[in-house]
């Protein structure tokens, strides 16, 4: 149990010796980091999304209120899991449309 002890110190004893110099190679190196953010210029505005990717946003959420709107008996007895079921709203939303 002693010897178990000592080889725990024996490997600590560096760690610990080491610690204090990161913390000063880490408080001189916060000065430069904080000061880089400030030159950098502002990061872009993220982009819209386009018309075609917002009715498909809207789609997908009208056919998961339905879907959710399904008991588990009448999801059951439709047969088609959600990849079946969206694709068919999906179209039916759309109109049959293969645009």
């Amino acid at each position: 149990m002693v010897d178990r002890l000592v080889r725990i110190a024996a490997l600590l004893v560096p760690l610990l010796a080491v610690q204090p110099v990161l913390a000063k190679e880490a408080t001189t190196k916060a000065p430069a980091t904080s000061e880089a953010p400030a030159a950098s210029p502002a990061a872009p505005a993220a982009k819209q999304p386009s018309p075609g990717q917002t009715a498909a946003r809207d789609r997908q959420k009208k056919c998961g209120a339905e879907w959710r709107g399904l008991t588990d008996a009448q999801k059951t007895a439709q047969g088609p899991k959600w990849p079946q079921f969206w694709s068919k709203c999906n179209k039916r939303l759309k109109g049959n449309d293969k645009a």
